[in-house]
């Protein structure tokens, strides 16, 4: 039995050993890799309400990713509209913030996938008249202007209300979740869209106030981001993060959350 215990512990030194030494000269040199977080998206990255410290699923992650490559990780609070540019101007390594893998974000960031959601309606409680997706032809959804989701509703109304010959889905650009929400209980909006993943979550903390609609209406892969200039970065992490999925450690930081049905079994770099 200790045998046993001490080969698991000389392997698990071994993998990150060898994590490490494929990390970039420069950020083995800082021992630190920078992340781009920004914290209003529970429960992938939000504030503890209690401590006002750093929590969630991206969080946690990001903590043990930078364990296994033998470096520190320093949170960089950053504007979700701002983190590409960062990345690309290297005020930061990396962003690990719920970002969803586009091909369109590819154009400047490899995405390495360590999650699966989709976008998904919800309302309140109490709306008796919305039960189904299609109750929300011709009514104003709201949903953040910053994500893929505005363009999603759309192309969801098109081929569920306007194909039917009902009216189009209104869609609301929204500051973000938070103010959608807002916007929802104000009843400025008659549905709201999020992805998947926070839905159950914040119906957990405003219990009888919010009820999804349907389930998710794509499925959609959300990416750990490295600039496309780092592609040695990316594959340490891709390995890293592989390596989580085999000993069990990434399924763990999942269950914590809740949140174990978008794990993914093979890290894939853009979706390949």
């Amino acid at each position: 039995m200790k045998k046993l215990i001490l080969s698991s512990v000389l392997m698990g030194l071994a993998v990150s050993a060898q994590a490490s030494a494929e990390l970039p000269a420069a950020i083995k040199e800082k021992g630190e890799i920078v992340a781009a977080i920004m914290p209003n998206y529970p429960p992938m990255d939000f504030k503890d309400p209690a401590t006002n410290e750093l929590t969630g699923v991206d969080y946690d992650l990001g903590n043990a990713l930078a364990e296994r490559l033998g470096v520190k990780i320093k949170w960089q609070e950053t504007a979700f509209e701002q983190m590409v540019s960062a990345l690309t101007t290297k005020r930061v390594d990396i962003i690990l913030s719920g970002m969803t893998d586009t091909e369109e974000r590819q154009k400047s960031v490899t995405f390495v996938d360590y999650f699966t959601s989709g976008p998904q309606f919800y309302t309140l409680q109490s709306r008796d008249d919305l039960n189904e997706m299609t109750d929300l032809c011709g009514k104003k959804v709201g949903t953040s202007r910053r994500t893929t989701f505005p363009a999603e509703i759309a192309a969801w109304s098109k081929a569920n209300c306007e194909a039917a010959g009902k009216p189009a889905v209104i869609v609301v650009g929204a500051e973000g979740s938070a103010d959608a929400r807002a916007q929802l209980r104000q009843r400025r909006l008659d549905a709201a869209m999020q992805g998947s993943e926070t839905v159950p979550y914040i119906m957990s903390l405003e219990q009888n106030t919010f009820k999804p609609l349907g389930n998710a209406i794509s499925r959609q892969l959300t990416g750990l981001g490295v600039s496309n200039t780092n592609p040695e970065l990316a594959k340490a992490v891709a390995d890293a993060l592989q390596s989580m999925i085999a000993d069990g450690s990434y399924q763990t930081i999942l269950k914590k959350w809740e949140l174990e049905e978008g794990a993914i079994e093979r890290v894939t770099i853009n979706g390949k």
